[in-house]
This record gives structure tokens, sequence and C-alpha cells, in this order.
């Protein structure tokens, strides 16, 4: 059974032409069409912190939220948050508070597919290389409780280095994907947004989706992954 994971910082909804359209931003989702998304950005940061994709507009997508909100307004944990499929199975949810000085956070997500238990993990790590690295780490500890359970984590990295800086946080046995360049959507030159699996995937294809919409949806591109549980993951 492939599965399609996406990640996708919608940067609250505002694109290049400096509107907020959520409308834009589903139809690039609906363009992606995966079954597990990470967004980023998804909530006003300040405020009440309202969702910048209203809940009607989603519920008459493909998709459903995940219940992961700690206010009334938001969809999700600072900015982070995810959609699935409606017809998917959520065995839990949770946040994961990373050790920082900005509003930074990680959430994670377990399904059941099939009868296996798989997790995601979306992020939106720092922008100090440092912080980013004790970020990853954190999440990594947290990880350490379901050592069996296929993962994915993905998300907005703010990591420039190709193969460096906090990619070296992942020991053997994760796979940082190269799906290319995401960032700025206008013209891309960094692999800010990343997918990361562990060991028990393998990888079909991955790539940006780099759509005339989503080109000025906002100032990233997302990234996607087909993956089947199964021996090493590799990149086609």
């Amino acid at each position: 059974m492939k599965l399609k994971f996406a990640s996708y910082n919608i940067h609250k909804a505002v694109g290049l032409d400096r509107q907020r359209d959520p409308d834009r931003i589903l139809t690039v989702l609906n363009e992606i069409d995966a079954d597990i998304i990470a967004l980023q950005e998804c909530d006003r940061r300040f405020g009440m912190r309202e969702t910048v994709l209203p809940r009607a507009r989603i519920e008459d997508s493909p998709f459903r939220t995940v219940p992961l909100a700690t206010r009334s307004m938001s969809i999700g944990w600072h900015g982070n948050t995810f959609l699935v499929k409606k017809n998917t199975h959520v065995l839990e949810a949770q946040t994961i508070a990373l050790p920082t000085l900005e509003p930074r956070g990680a959430i994670r997500l377990d399904v059941e597919l099939g009868g296996q238990r798989v997790r995601a993990v979306g992020m939106h790590l720092d922008l100090s290389g440092l912080r980013r690295r004790h970020q990853a780490e954190a999440i990594l500890r947290h990880l350490d409780d379901c050592e069996d359970c296929p993962t994915v984590m993905m998300g907005d990295t703010n990591e420039w280095s190709g193969n460096g800086g906090v990619f070296r946080v992942f020991r053997p046995g994760w796979t940082v994907l190269e799906s290319g360049r995401s960032f700025p959507a206008s013209r891309p030159l960094a692999q800010l947004d990343r997918i990361v699996l562990s060991s028990h995937w393998t990888c079909h294809g991955t790539n940006v989706h780099h759509s005339m919409l989503a080109a000025r949806a906002s100032d990233h591109l997302p990234v996607w992954a087909e993956v089947s549980v199964g021996s090493k993951a590799f990149v086609s």
C-alpha cells in the first residue's frame, strides 16, 4: 500500500501578491492529493491565533483537521497542523514542546493504515542553527517510545545546508530525502522543506510540487513523497 505524504509552509495563506487567499492554498493541496499533509504557519501569529484556513472550507475539501489546537480559533500548535484524508483512522495526536526562545513547536500523529500503526511528525525549526539541532534531538527523543513505528518527519527545517547542519542529527536508520528546492517559491534556491524517513519505508518518488498556482500561493513550495512500508528507503 503506497501512501503520499506532503509538507507545506503556507505563509499564513498570504501569497506573493500579498493577498491572503485560503482557497488558493486548498486548491494547491487538492493538486498534491496527499494522504497526510503537515502544514506550517496555518494560524495567525498574534491575537487569538485564529486559523487562516476556515474550518468550513476544509470540510468542503477531501481533508479534515486533526485535533491539536490549544486555542478555540486555531487549528494548529505554534502554526503546525496536519490535514488527513477524511477516511483516515487517527489513533493519537500530540504536541511536542521544543527548546526555543521563539514560538516554535512540533506535532506528532499516529494513524492506523492496513492494520499498521504509522507515525508522522510535522515541524517548523528555528532560524538558529544551534537551536535547530537541539530541536531535532528533542523530536528524536520523543520518538524513542515507538521504535517499531514506521515514521515520517517533515516540515520547514530552515536549514540552508544541503547535507550538514541539522541533518547531521539524524542517526543511522533515518533517510533525509532530496525532494528539491522549495524556497523562495518565485525562484527556488534552497531545500528548506524536507521529508525524513525511518528505515521502515521504501520511497517510490519525491519532488517539489511546482504548479503555476503553487508558485504564487505562498513563499514556499510544497514537497511530497510517495512511500510504502518495506526495505531501506531510496529516492527515484
